[in-house]
Parts: C-alpha cells; sequence; structure tokens
C-alpha cells in the first residue's frame, strides 16, 4: 500500500513539475523547453516504438512534435495535460507520416480515436500489452508450415469459413480441417517450449 501512494505521490511531483515548465515555456523561458524535452523525448521515443519500427521516422517525428510545441508555444493555452498533448501529437504525426510514406489510409487524423487525459497511461500499457501478445503470436506462427500458417490465419484471424479457405487454398473441406488441426497441435508443442 505505501509502495503505491510513494509511487502516486512521485507522479504527482512529476506532473506539477512539467505543469511548472509549461507555463514558464509559454512565458518565453528556452530552458525550461530543453528540460520539457529531456524529461519526455524519451517517454515519447518508448510510446512511439510501440507504434512504428522506422527508427528514423520515429527520432524525425519527436523532433516535429517539439519544433511545433515551440513554433506555436503562444497557442498552446488552451492544454491542460502537456503530457497527454505530445502523446496525441506524436500519435498524430506518426500517423500523417506513415500515411504518407506508403498510401495505406485516406482517413483523416481528425478520424482517429484520440487518447484520452485520464487513459494516457493506461492505453500506452494496453499498446504495449498487445505488442507483446503480436510478438508471440508471430513467433508460434513461425513454427507451422506456410500451408498450416495460411489455414489458420485465415480461420480464426480472417474469420473465414472452411469453404472459403477450400476455394482459397484449392483443397477439399477434410483436408483443410485436418490442416488446421495439425498446425493447431502444433502450436500447443510450440507453446510450451
Amino acid at each position: 500500500m505505501e509502495k503505491n501512494y510513494t509511487k502516486s505521490a512521485a507522479q504527482l511531483i512529476s506532473d506539477q513539475n512539467t505543469a511548472q515548465l509549461f507555463e514558464a515555456f509559454k512565458n518565453g523561458d528556452d530552458r525550461a523547453y530543453s528540460e520539457l524535452y529531456n524529461m519526455h523525448a524519451g517517454m515519447l521515443y518508448n510510446y512511439g516504438y510501440r507504434l512504428t519500427t522506422d527508427m528514423e521516422l520515429l527520432k524525425d517525428c519527436i523532433q516535429d512534435v517539439f519544433v511545433k510545441i515551440y513554433n506555436k508555444r503562444e497557442e498552446l493555452g488552451a492544454v491542460l495535460n502537456f503530457k497527454s498533448y505530445i502523446l496525441i501529437s506524436l500519435k498524430n504525426k506518426l500517423c500523417d507520416e506513415s500515411r504518407k510514406r506508403i498510401h495505406l489510409s485516406d482517413t483523416a487524423v481528425e478520424e482517429y480515436v484520440a487518447v484520452a487525459t485520464e487513459n494516457a497511461e493506461s492505453e500506452y500499457l494496453a499498446a504495449e500489452k498487445v505488442q507483446i501478445q503480436n510478438s508471440m503470436v508471430s513467433r508460434l506462427l513461425g513454427f507451422l508450415s506456410p500451408r498450416q500458417r495460411t489455414a489458420i490465419e485465415l480461420y480464426y484471424i480472417e474469420e473465414r469459413k472452411y469453404e472459403d479457405i477450400c476455394d482459397i487454398m484449392q483443397m477439399n473441406y477434410q483436408s483443410v480441417r485436418n490442416l488446421i488441426h495439425r498446425g493447431m497441435m502444433r502450436l500447443r508443442a510450440s507453446a510450451c517450449l
């Protein structure tokens, strides 16, 4: 119980320190801006690493977020939580840059669900958990033959029916069922390793 109190007290002090530095920065203190960068760049890097594997893109986006903050400091009066503001800014910047680079989506950044001020940390932890689970699933799928992997991905991930999988893989119904069954047996055995 006491350990949790100490952690939340430290967090409270950190948040208060950030708020004071942010106010000083908005009032023209460049030293406060440097301290804000030093305090939060590591957190942004860790958060961004969960969103992209392109480290150069991530570094550029973090720099862009802080350059934008510096250039628009007069307009930042409405920002209530600096930490959430920079997390959301980084996520939006990464989405914009990724869209420009690979043209996968026409969805406007405004249509993405923004990280709520109260939930930034919990969403960060949830994203980290999903990343770990995805990594584990990818590792386990590596133990399968290409045909088993394809059949299992179609059935469990894409939620296709056996008949669809038969058409896609050009196999008969029983062969597809056997392939998925043998694949699942291999996955269970691999998970124990």
